[in-house]
Order: C-alpha cells, then sequence, then structure tokens
C-alpha cells in the first residue's frame, strides 16, 4: 500500500478515488501533493487520470458528492481516506449508505458533512461587512472549514446588488463578487491596495455598537449561553464581540 497523490481539487480527488476503486487499489493514504513529504519507505505514486473526467458524469447520487464534497472542506487530516471508504462503499450499498452508520467511514463522514453545514450556517449571521474605499463590501473570516465557496454562493445571492470581499484570513484566500459572479483567489496571487474605510463607516459602526449595548439588559447577562449560539472562535471578527474577545484575551496572558 502506498500513498496516492493528487493535485489538491475536489474533481481531480474524485477522479483518483475512481480510479482506485475501479482498479480495485487500496491507497495506504491520499493526500495532496503539495502536502505531501516523501520518505524513504513512501515517496507517493501519481497516477495518470482521465483528462475528460467531469464530476457530473460520475453515476453517483447528488446527495452522496454533496456529502462528500462536504468532507473535503472540511479540517480532518484523514478526509481524503474517508471519502474514499464512503464512495467504496457507495458501491456496495447504494442509496442505503446513508442507513450504514455502523460503518465507521458512514459515520465519520456523515459527522464532517454536518460540522461544515453548521459552521457555514453560523457564518452566514456571523459575518460582519464594513464599507472601504470604492464603495467596497469587505470582510474578514477565521473558518475551521474551507468553506468560502458556500459562503460565496449564499452572499451572491444576498447581496448581489453589492461588490463585496470576503477574506479567508486562515488560508489567505479571497473570495470577489463583481455583481456578477465571485472568484475565489489566493492571496499569493492577489495585490490589494491599503483598503481605507469610508468616513460614513465609523458612524456607523458606533451606532451598531450603540444599539448592541442598549438591547443588552446587563442583569439577565448569561456568558455561557451566548457562547453557545455565538462561539468564541468568531468573536474575533465580529464588531459587537471584538471588545470582549480582547479582554478575553489580556486576561488569559495575565493568568
Amino acid at each position: 500500500m502506498s500513498t496516492y497523490l493528487y493535485d489538491g481539487t475536489f474533481p481531480n480527488l474524485l477522479n483518483l478515488i475512481t480510479k482506485l476503486i475501479n482498479h480495485n487499489i487500496k491507497p495506504m493514504d491520499i493526500k495532496p501533493k503539495d502536502n505531501f513529504e516523501p520518505t524513504l519507505l513512501d515517496e507517493g505514486i501519481t497516477l495518470e487520470l482521465d483528462d475528460a473526467f467531469r464530476v457530473k458524469d460520475l453515476k453517483i447520487p447528488n446527495p452522496v458528492i454533496k456529502t462528500c464534497y462536504y468532507v473535503f472542506l472540511s479540517s480532518d487530516k484523514n478526509k481524503e481516506l474517508i471519502i474514499y471508504y464512503f464512495l467504496l462503499n457507495e458501491k456496495k450499498y447504494q442509496n442505503k449508505i446513508f442507513y450504514m452508520r455502523n460503518l465507521k467511514c458512514v459515520n465519520s463522514a456523515l459527522k464532517l458533512a454536518k460540522q461544515v453545514s453548521n459552521e457555514t450556517h453560523k457564518l452566514k449571521g456571523f459575518v460582519r461587512f464594513k464599507e472601504i474605499n470604492n464603495h467596497i463590501l469587505y470582510s474578514t473570516i477565521n473558518p475551521t472549514s474551507d468553506c468560502l465557496h458556500l459562503l460565496s454562493i449564499h452572499f451572491a445571492k444576498r447581496l448581489k446588488q453589492e461588490y463585496w470581499i470576503i477574506k479567508d484570513e486562515r488560508r489567505n484566500k479571497y473570495s470577489i463578487y463583481d455583481k456578477k459572479r465571485y472568484y475565489i483567489v489566493s492571496g499569493e496571487n492577489l495585490s490589494l491596495k491599503e483598503m481605507i474605510d469610508t468616513k460614513e463607516e465609523s458612524k456607523i459602526e458606533n451606532l451598531w455598537l450603540t444599539f448592541f449595548k442598549t438591547i443588552g439588559i446587563k442583569e439577565r447577562e448569561n456568558k455561557r449561553c451566548q457562547m453557545n449560539f455565538m462561539p468564541k472562535k468568531y468573536w474575533h471578527n465580529m464588531l459587537e464581540m471584538r471588545e470582549e474577545y480582547e479582554k478575553s484575551n489580556n486576561r488569559r496572558k495575565i493568568i
């Protein structure tokens, strides 16, 4: 058994997995080329894949493809193998695959897909845009999963009459929307000039903070409940929680 390599994209991963399954090859691991470090015992194998391969040509139900895609977007280090075994068992059980929770690969795939779906849903409400120069809406996020594409689909419909940019700081990439479609661009291939907030933006931020603090009832504060609905890992990118986030970090440093 060896480690098989792919180019890091979802279609290429499915292309590779399809070939492995069709040739009854059981991989020790599957990794993106950029994240693989060869050893004396495993130099990695790159197979010649079908250039005409298209995901939509696979005879696999859409719910299965969607689950695999959500697993692919997760941060699990074994996600490629989970997808391999999930598709391998799908070939055997077909439309009953989602009921086979006793299989480790199925249980793991559904769990990871749900985590990605839940985080994407939360971020739809937690993303905070601000207006920068040229009337562009700009936001930063630090999600655990690679859900920038899923968020872009949502905001392309929600803010279709606006120019906007969402930056995934953890992965250093941007989603840029031009009122027609969005483009996912690596930060290494993008050079943005200094972004300056508009004069109205600071006023709007102050009004929002005043509103947020005014509607809160101090006697009914419940930090634990608040963190259940608004996880602390998102506070850094939320205007109304940034002050609380900094206080929390300062207390941690003192301790």
